[in-house]
């Protein structure tokens, strides 16, 4: 007779993540998710939003034409000096 399995992870949706041999990932995925808890299924995802796009300002536009301005002055210091 065979024992017939009533554990529900059997029947749960497996995580889509590829392995490095190239074989998919075995674990089950978190529910309402694509991968499992090693693959990133537990992270949710970057910030909505435009919320990453400005983190130290160093390229941006004020501070470049800062450096510019910094730089002219600094050759025509250094050209004076000659």
């Amino acid at each position: 007779m065979e024992k017939a399995s009533n554990n529900p992870m059997h029947s749960a949706p497996r995580c889509l993540a590829r392995t490095r041999s190239g074989t998919e990932c075995q674990s089950p995925a978190i529910k309402g998710r694509n991968r499992c808890r090693m693959h990133g299924g537990q992270s949710p995802g970057a910030p909505k939003g435009n919320n990453n796009a400005l983190k130290h300002g160093r390229y941006s536009a004020d501070t470049l034409l800062l450096a510019a301005e910094l730089r002219s002055i600094l050759r025509r210091g250094l050209a004076a000096l000659d």
